[in-house]
C-alpha cells in the first residue's frame, strides 16, 4: 500500500533557502520513497519559486484566498511533485521569503502563511481535482495553520490525519487577536484548545493543538521541549500531547554533502584517503587570508545570534589563537556579534579570519578544510552543521544538548578508550565552557593518533535519511490506520 502525502512548508531546497528546513523539506521526499510514501510538496509562489517551476500548469484557482486571488500549480521538485500556490498579492515580492530586503519581517506575514494553510487545507479536502492524500505534514510554524484549518474550516470534504513539525520552538509566529477575524475561521477556534494562546494567535501553537501527532526534529529536543527553558511557553501543551510528541532525528542529503564527489572542494578525499584533506585546508587558509601552518584550523559556519552561542564566540578568540590555533568563520546576523568578530579579526591578523554573510560553496570547502568545527548553541532542536562535519572528518566541538547531543559522542577517557569517540561536547555556554573545550580540542588534535580516529568514526556514522525516513514512514501508517 501506498500512502499519498502532503508536505507544506515555506521552503524547499533546491527552489528557496533560508536555513535547515529548505533542506529538510527538500530532501524528506525521496527518503520517504523507498517506504512506500509518495510526497507533494506545497510551496508559496515567490519569484525565485516560479522562476525555477518554468512553464507548469494551473490546476485549481480560488477568486478569493484570504482577500487575494491564487491559483496552484503543478510542477516539480527534482523527482518528486510538487504544487505552489501562486498568490501574487501574497509573494510576488522583492526581498526574502519572510522579509524585505533590509531583514524586517513582512507586516502581513500572518495572513500569508495563513494562506497557504487555508490552501492545503482545501487541496487535503479534496476541493482540488485529482489530488487526493492520506496525509498532511506541516513544517513550522509557517505551515502550521494547515492543520487548523483542516480542523476547523468551513469547506467540509475528506478528513485525513495531520503532523506538525516543530524545527525551533523558538519561532512559533505569534500575533495578536486583532488578526483572528482574517483568519475566516469559525468563532469556535477562538479558544484554548483552538488558535488562541496567552491572548494572541499561535500559528505553531494551533498546528500543534489541531495536529494528531507532533514532531521535533531529535529525540533529545522532543524532551528539552516539555520543559520551561526549552518549551517557550508551550511546555503544558507538549506534555498534554503525551506520546503524541516524538522526536525524529533530521537527516543530510549524503550525495550533496559526500567529499568523495563534492565539486565545490579542492581535493576529493574518502576515510581510505584522509591525507588528501591537507590539500583543502591550505586552500582554505588562502581563502580566508589566514597564515599556513600545522595548528589547528577551527570553522565556524553559523547565524551570529544568541540561540547559537555567537555572543560568546569573540570573547574565547584570543584563547583560541593563543593556543595555537586559527579560526575561519562565516554567517550573519546580530551586528553587536558581527563588529565583535571584525575586531578580533583586526586584532589577530592572519589568525582569525571573518567572511559576513552565507555562501554554500564556501560552507563545503571549510567543512572539507577545517579541523574542528564550532557549534556552541544554547539550544539546537537538531543541528545540520555537525552532521555535515562528521561526514567530512571535520570534528564537532558543540553543547551537550538537542540534536547535538543525539549526534556527537564526547571524547571522554570512556569514549576513547572504546574508539567510539566523534567529537567534543561541553555543558553550558559561556567563556570557561568554550574555552575549556578549545583547549581539549586542541590537546585531542596534537595527538595524531587519537585525532584521527575520530574523524574516521564521525566519517562512519550513517546520518542519512535511511532511518528517519522509515520513522516518518511508520508514524504515517500509524495515523492513517486510527483514521480509516
Amino acid at each position: 500500500m501506498t500512502l499519498s502525502v502532503l508536505s507544506v512548508a515555506s521552503e524547499a531546497v533546491p527552489l528557496v533557502k533560508t536555513g535547515g528546513l529548505a533542506d529538510v523539506a527538500g530532501a524528506l521526499p525521496a527518503a520517504l520513497a523507498p517506504h512506500g510514501v509518495a510526497t507533494t510538496t506545497l510551496l508559496p509562489g515567490y519569484p525565485a519559486v516560479l522562476e525555477k517551476l518554468g512553464k507548469a500548469k494551473e490546476i485549481h484557482a480560488w477568486p478569493s484566498l484570504l482577500g487575494e486571488p491564487a491559483r496552484l500549480l503543478s510542477g516539480k521538485l527534482g523527482a518528486q511533485p510538487l504544487l505552489v500556490l501562486d498568490a501574487p498579492g501574497f509573494y510576488a515580492r522583492t526581498g526574502g521569503p519572510y522579509g524585505d530586503a533590509s531583514g524586517k519581517d513582512w507586516a502581513d506575514n500572518w495572513r500569508r502563511f495563513a494562506a497557504l494553510g487555508r490552501a492545503a487545507a482545501d487541496i487535503a479536502g479534496g476541493a482540488v481535482k485529482r489530488q487526493a492524500f492520506d496525509l498532511v505534514h506541516a513544517h513550522d510554524w509557517q505551515a502550521a495553520m494547515a492543520c487548523a484549518y483542516m480542523r476547523y474550516a468551513p469547506f467540509k470534504g475528506r478528513r485525513v490525519p495531520s503532523v506538525m513539525t516543530i524545527h525551533n520552538m523558538a519561532f512559533q509566529g505569534y500575533y495578536p487577536a486583532a488578526i483572528f477575524p482574517g483568519l475566516e475561521l469559525p468563532q469556535e477556534a477562538w479558544a484554548i484548545d483552538g488558535v488562541e494562546s496567552y491572548g494572541g494567535v499561535g500559528f505553531l501553537k494551533a498546528g500543534m493543538q489541531s495536529a494528531q501527532a507532533v514532531t521535533t526534529v531529535s529525540p533529545t529536543y522532543a524532551l528539552e521541549v516539555r520543559s520551561a527553558e526549552f518549551g517557550m511557553g508551550l511546555e503544558g501543551l507538549v506534555e498534554a500531547k503525551g506520546d503524541r510528541v516524538r522526536g525524529i532525528l533530521n537527516g543530510i542529503d549524503s550525495a550533496e554533502w559526500n567529499p568523495a564527489h563534492d565539486p565545490h572542494i579542492a581535493a576529493a578525499y574518502t576515510a581510505r584517503t584522509l591525507a588528501r584533506r591537507t590539500a583543502n585546508k591550505r586552500a582554505l587558509e588562502t581563502e580566508m587570508g589566514l597564515d599556513s601552518d600545522d595548528g589547528p584550523l577551527f570553522v565556524v559556519i553559523s547565524r551570529l545570534t544568541w540561540q547559537k552561542g555567537m555572543d560568546v564566540l569573540p570573547e574565547v578568540l584570543d584563547h583560541l589563537v593563543g593556543n595555537g590555533a586559527r579560526l575561519a568563520l562565516i554567517g550573519s546576523g546580530d551586528s553587536a556579534i558581527e563588529s565583535a568578530l571584525h575586531a578580533a579579526a583586526a586584532r589577530q591578523p592572519g589568525r582569525i579570519g571573518v567572511r559576513i554573510g552565507y555562501d554554500e560553496a564556501l560552507s563545503h570547502r571549510m567543512q572539507a578544510g577545517g579541523d574542528a568545527i564550532l557549534v556552541p548553541s544554547r539550544f539546537e532542536p537538531c543541528g545540520l552543521t555537525q552532521l555535515y562535519a562528521l561526514a567530512y572528518g571535520c570534528v564537532p566541538v558543540v553543547s551537550r544538548t538537542g540534536g547535538l547531543a543525539d549526534t556527537v559522542i564526547d571524547a571522554n577517557p570512556a569514549a576513547l578508550n572504546a574508539g567510539v569517540a566523534t567529537g567534543v561536547q561541553m555543558n553550558g555556554v559561556n567563556y570557561h565552557a568554550l574555552a575549556a573545550a578549545i583547549t581539549r580540542t586542541v590537546a585531542l588534535y596534537r595527538d595524531p593518533a587519537t585525532w584521527r580516529q575520530l574523524q574516521l568514526n564521525g566519517m562512519k556514522c550513517d546520518f542519512s535519511w535511511r532511518q528517519s525516513g522509515k520513522a516518518y514512514a511508520e508514524l504515517y501508517a500509524s495515523l492513517v490506520a486510527e483514521t480509516t
